[in-house]
This record gives structure tokens, C-alpha cells and sequence, in this order.
């Protein structure tokens, strides 16, 4: 009872790769774990797939779809979005040297290709997904699936690496009922994985912990770095640790919508991550993407075409 079953399996672990599923931001949901499991000793690794455009920055070519990202990597052109690269800066403002593994923004048989290289280089024995929200436990059949392509597209693209340990951990419960998702059918989908065994626990970040400091510091001076383009969701995170609650708006992007900042937000749900990959309705069509073009068309057919749509309720409580 003192240790949930997430954490035993990230004990056993020695190299670990923690990426962001869903893209944007979706790696800096991981960084109070890589700071704890590099404290512990873990040899650990940062990716994400990313909204930068990677063409029009400086880099290590890795394959065709994965870009090493330093403090040293430059953003071309007129867009002032960068969290990688700006997360890297940090990173050496503090004396370290950290480089994160951007995935393009693609189908799934390169974004494939691009794990196995890192898994081939790397040799990590644990893959920890990371996606800011809930969407990527969306099966397929309900009425918001929120924005699936990247989280889904990741999933699949992972989902048979020869790994000893696979898992997927989703931060910021509520954010995703701006984009649709009833947060009913998560937690229905949460009962499902319970019932196959796929379910490791959730716990919470709470202020006074290290790595939790870290992830704010790292966070907010990338925010500071790109005014134009703070993260909702790792902004409704912080808020929550903070101890806000309601229609609490830190960023003018939210400005004109209501917010719940409530304390589940602030939780980690953690699963194994195949059985999540297998509940996916239309992996089969989605593991033969080759961009994100194509990911769009699967998901496309895939509303236009399923025999059924369940309806989210209200949370009773």
C-alpha cells in the first residue's frame, strides 16, 4: 500500500525515455518524473512530438522525422514557437547539457522508425508516455475524442516496440472539456483498463516537491521566452498545484471561457500502455499513416463511418 504499482515498475527501471505524446507542450507534463527519476539515479532521456516546425530549425538529423534538439539548436523564420529549444536553454542557464528528441509532427510508420532509432541508440528498457490530458484514452466510439491525432498516432506508433516496460501517463484531468471530452467516459475507460489489469494508480504533485519546483521554473521561463504562446494546459496544471480553484485564468489565452482549475488536475493517471493501445477502435487503419495528412483521413473516415457514438453525462458528484 505504500508504493502504487506505477511507481514499482519506474523503481525496477535503470534507462528510461520520457516523451510527450500529444505534442505542443506535452513533454514538460514529464518533467517533474525525469527530475525525480535523475535524482534516483535513472539514466533518463527527454522526446516529444512536436508543433515546432523542425525544418526550420538547427539540429541533429537523427531519421527523417527526429530532430536532437540543444540550447545551441535556432528557430528560422517569423514564428516565436520553440519550447524545446527554450526548455534546453533553461536547462544550460542551470549548468546541465539536456537535449530533447523532437518527433515531426507525421504518421505513424516514420514517427515508428524514429523510436527505433532511439531505441537502438539509447537502449532505454522503460518508455513512459506522457500526455498533457485525457484524451488518449479515447477508444474511438464516443462524442468527443477531444484531439486524438497526435496522442493516437504516438500510441500506435510505439505501441510493438520491443520494450521491457511500456506505460503512458496522463496529467491535467478537465482540461480537455474545452475540446470536447466528457471526462464521464474517461473515467469509464480508467474502470475498463482497471478490469484488464492495465491500471498502475494515480497520484498527486503537490508544491513542495523538488522536481514539482523545477517543472514550474522550467515551465514559466519558456512561457516568458514565447508570451505569445503559453500552454493551457501546463497553465491550468500549475494553477491547480497552486491551489486555485474555478474560473482561475493565468493566461489571456483563456480569457472569454470557463475554467474549472479543481485539484484532479493535478494528478498523474498512470496505465501499461498497450492495453490502452489495443482499445483504440481504429489503430489497424491508423498504423499504416505515413503523415499526419493521413492520420487526419483515418480519423475523418472513422467519425464518418462508426456504427456507434456514446454520449458523455455529467459527473455525478
Amino acid at each position: 500500500m505504500l508504493e502504487i504499482p506505477f511507481l514499482r515498475h519506474l523503481a525496477a527501471a535503470d534507462r528510461v525515455l520520457i516523451a510527450g505524446a500529444g505534442g505542443g507542450y506535452d513533454v514538460f507534463c514529464g518533467l517533474p518524473l525525469y527530475f525525480a527519476l535523475r535524482d534516483a539515479g535513472k539514466q533518463v532521456w527527454l522526446a516529444n512530438l512536436s508543433f515546432t516546425i523542425l525544418e526550420s530549425c538547427t539540429g541533429r538529423r537523427r531519421t527523417p522525422a527526429l530532430l536532437e534538439i540543444d540550447a545551441d539548436s535556432q528557430r528560422k523564420g517569423f514564428i516565436d514557437y520553440f519550447p524545446e529549444g527554450y526548455l534546453a536553454q533553461w536547462f544550460r542557464e542551470r549548468g546541465e547539457e539536456v537535449s530533447i528528441f523532437c518527433l515531426h509532427r507525421t504518421g505513424v510508420v516514420p514517427l515508428r522508425e524514429a523510436y527505433e532509432h532511439l531505441l537502438a541508440e539509447l537502449n532505454f528498457d522503460t518508455l513512459l508516455l506522457v500526455d498533457g490530458g485525457t484524451d488518449s484514452l479515447m477508444r474511438g466510439d464516443e462524442e468527443g475524442l477531444g484531439t486524438p491525432h497526435e496522442d493516437i498516432a504516438t500510441i500506435a506508433a510505439t505501441y510493438e516496440l520491443p520494450v521491457a516496460r511500456k506505460l503512458l501517463a496522463c496529467l491535467g484531468f478537465g482540461v480537455d472539456a474545452f475540446h470536447g471530452v466528457s471526462h464521464y467516459l474517461y473515467l469509464e475507460a480508467v474502470s475498463d483498463l482497471i478490469r484488464q489489469g492495465a491500471y498502475l494508480g494515480a497520484f498527486s504533485l503537490t508544491a513542495d516537491m523538488p522536481g514539482v519546483e523545477l517543472f514550474r521554473q522550467a515551465t514559466l521561463s519558456v512561457f516568458g521566452q514565447m508570451p505569445r504562446h503559453p500552454s493551457i494546459v501546463n497553465s491550468s496544471i500549475l494553477s491547480a498545484i497552486g491551489g486555485h480553484y474555478g474560473d482561475h485564468h493565468s493566461t489571456a489565452r483563456t480569457q472569454g471561457s470557463e475554467l474549472w482549475i479543481n485539484p484532479l488536475m493535478a494528478l498523474y493517471w498512470c496505465f501499461q500502455l498497450e492495453p490502452v493501445a489495443r482499445r483504440v477502435q481504429y489503430l489497424d487503419a491508423m498504423m499504416k499513416t505515413e503523415s499526419m495528412s493521413d492520420v487526419a483521413v483515418v480519423l475523418i473516415r472513422w467519425m464518418a463511418t462508426r456504427r456507434e457514438v456514446r454520449e458523455g453525462r455529467p459527473i455525478p458528484v
